[in-house]
């Protein structure tokens, strides 16, 4: 049997062979990591497992003869329940996969209810700064930016994945509202969100939503609650930021001061480069006042105003959310279709599948 200490070791190779990676960290912050959430037994069976969903019986074909199909599937079942791997059903079928680390078991381990200790070895191993540099390598991806409905043209032809609600309103449900578990921990070191009162802004949709509910830590929301917490979302100044699939399966309600994800884009030199947006601001130079309301609803600083002069936009940093248009009181921000156009992949599994292809290149 292969020991404790090597089971880990090939877990995290393995998981930096899937679509984002999970590179090694020389202080062992990675494995520390990964014993919090796996047992020995349970990260030899994750061995069998990848991005692609599988059934019980393949999974069982890849372990071979060494356990059987009813403690596979406890196993399964209890790393479903601790938010360490996916699940999902197709015609009656169980199905599991792995999860990346962001967006993935760090946020669904935790449910919106952050841990102290866990969080303490994910920011031992994010310091590393191994995770952060595959993530944003990654191609395409792993999350796009989409525009609140009031910034997009009404002449332009809006693509189903760029109106958010075209998606809600498709999506075959369930859905499930939870905590941002980045405003949680930013609450918990006495830095509560600027942006928002609101503690449910996560939402789940589809299959991301069935997991979550079944683990018993997110509320379940109709259609039309769903539309509702996005138009609040959009209200409060919110960035929408989707998994980068034309039928996603969760999207996140971002802020500059608490959330990973923006935080991420505030630190690199060009978001634009990075994330995944079919737009971007433009400025009409002769109808702006420079009265610099639009400067705080940006989250990436992509914004300036120097009286007299008109408001300037950073294109090397505009990721194309549209908050700050409505906020114009002369109408002198638009948003700007950017070419070519950007078509994400079909679902999640899909987009994996891309981001693992653009690795082996």
């Amino acid at each position: 049997m292969t020991g404790d200490a090597e089971v880990f070791r090939l877990l995290q190779v393995h998981l930096d062979r899937q679509a984002i990676g999970f590179p090694p960290a020389g202080s062992g912050a990675d494995l520390r990591l990964l014993k919090h959430l796996f047992s020995p037994e349970e990260a030899t069976l994750a061995l069998q497992l990848s991005f692609r969903p599988s059934s019980l019986a393949e999974i069982l074909q890849r372990a071979g003869p060494g356990i059987s199909a009813g403690e596979a599937k406890g196993l399964l079942d209890r790393m479903v329940m601790k938010g360490a791997i996916g699940w999902r059903e197709r015609e009656g079928v169980d199905q599991w996969f792995l999860y990346p680390l962001i967006v993935g078991f760090f946020e669904t381990s935790q449910d919106g209810v952050p841990a102290p200790k866990f969080l303490g070895k994910v920011r031992a191993y994010l310091e590393q700064g191994g995770f952060a540099g595959s993530f944003l390598a990654s191609k395409p991806s792993q999350v796009r930016v989409v525009p609140i409905e009031k910034s997009i043209p009404v002449e332009h032809h809006v693509a189903t994945y760029d109106q958010f609600r075209a998606t809600i309103a498709v999506a075959r449900g369930p859905f499930a509202a939870l905590k941002c578990i980045c405003r949680e921990m930013k609450a918990m070191r006495g830095e509560p969100c600027k942006k928002t009162s609101r503690l449910e802004t996560c939402l789940y949709i589809d299959d991301m939503a069935a997991t979550a509910l079944r683990r018993g830590r997110a509320r379940e929301v109709s259609r039309e609650e769903a539309l509702s917490l996005v138009q609040q979302s959009e209200d409060d100044g919110l960035v929408l930021q989707p998994t980068n699939a034309q039928h996603p399966d969760a999207v996140c309600a971002c802020c500059g001061c608490c959330c990973g994800l923006l935080a991420l884009q505030k630190r690199v030199p060009r978001p634009a480069d990075f994330w995944a947006s079919t737009y971007q601001c433009a400025v009409d130079a002769a109808s702006c006042s420079s009265c610099a309301a639009c400067v705080p609803r940006c989250q990436v600083g992509a914004l300036t105003v120097a009286e007299p002069n008109p408001a300037q936009i950073d294109l090397g940093r505009c990721i194309g959310c549209g908050l700050c248009v409505p906020s114009c009181p002369a109408s002198a921000l638009r948003l700007r279709r950017r070419e070519p156009a950007l078509v994400p992949p079909e679902d999640p599994e899909a987009l994996y599948e891309e981001m693992r292809l653009n690795r082996a290149r």
